[in-house]
């Protein structure tokens, strides 16, 4: 070896060197990020953690760590409404979470496979459509709702009915993870005399997991954490409140000296369902997301 080879190779194991070196510091530099905004982003959950074991004091207090330790505030909310709330909330969002991702699935679907006239224009204008926000609608689907009678007391079949009825407007992560599908699968389905829902049931479905089980999960949070519409729809009646609605009402002024751990307590309670979908079923969280948003 001559030399200028040594020379050359040598200039490249130190440029190799370099660019190791390089991605190390930039890797550490970005770790270090993410691990401060984790802290700052755990931070308020590890406060309301520690103040829902706190039993010497209901009230809020200038400390953190608790002087007394106990389950009182676990054992109050079983004596309270909060069961009320927490099964009224459940019992939305399980029957949200199943009737909109059927809804979406075969919205998608449709969109996905099916070609007839205006398709186009029917994406664009359900795509313009849902850039207008859902505040803007409140007031008539309220009037809506109470010519119903489904307000107050019997807030739930009102709120589910709101949930799910614009359902079709969320095709578009489903639809773009469908088109990723072979459309070739479909027609030698069609050819062995597969109905189109035997091809969605059996063929389509089974190959998108990822998407259905990303739907459920949205589909799921979306009731679960809805406090603004939940609050106007059934003000005023306890045994319409959704969980948030009802733990709301602790911290007024006149409850909030009595109620404060009690919340805290709530709170965490009201995390452990969606902290444990989302630890089981990341991956495919993660899945349904990046191949949805490949085509569209």
């Amino acid at each position: 070896m001559s030399k200028q080879d040594k020379r050359n190779r040598e200039e490249i194991t130190r440029r190799h060197m370099g660019l190791k070196a390089s991605a190390r510091i930039s890797n550490t530099i970005i770790y270090i990020i993410l691990i401060l905004m984790s802290i700052v982003w755990l931070i308020p959950f590890v406060f309301i953690l520690l103040q829902s074991f706190r039993v010497e004091l209901k009230c809020p207090v200038g400390y953190v760590i608790p002087q007394q330790w106990g389950l009182d505030n676990y054992i109050a909310l079983w004596t309270s409404d909060f069961k009320k709330w927490y099964l009224n909330t459940f019992i939305i969002a399980l029957v949200t979470a199943a009737l909109q991702t059927v809804i979406v699935l075969c919205m998608s679907y449709a969109l996905s496979r099916f070609r007839f006239k205006l398709r186009k224009s029917l994406m664009r204008f359900l795509l313009i459509l849902g850039m207008f926000p859902g505040m803007l609608t409140m007031i008539i689907l309220y009037r809506v709702l109470k010519d119903l009678n489904l307000t107050q007391a019997n807030a739930l079949p009102g709120l589910i009915l709101v949930y799910i009825a614009s359902s079709g407007m969320g095709y578009y992560v489903s639809k773009g993870f469908f088109d990723t599908i072979p459309k070739s699968l479909d027609e030698a389905a069609r050819i062995d005399g597969a109905t189109r829902f035997q091809i969605l049931r059996k063929i389509i479905l089974p190959l998108a997991k990822p998407i259905v089980i990303y739907t459920v999960l949205t589909a799921f949070m979306g009731p679960w954490g809805d406090f603004v519409l939940a609050r106007y729809v059934a003000f005023g009646t306890s045994s319409g409140y959704n969980v948030a609605v009802g733990m709301y009402s602790w911290l007024t002024n006149d409850q909030i000296n009595n109620c404060y751990t009690m919340f805290c307590a709530g709170g965490v309670i009201v995390a452990i369902p969606v902290t444990i979908l989302f630890l089981c079923l990341q991956r495919y969280y993660v899945e349904g997301v990046t191949g949805g948003a490949v085509k569209g």
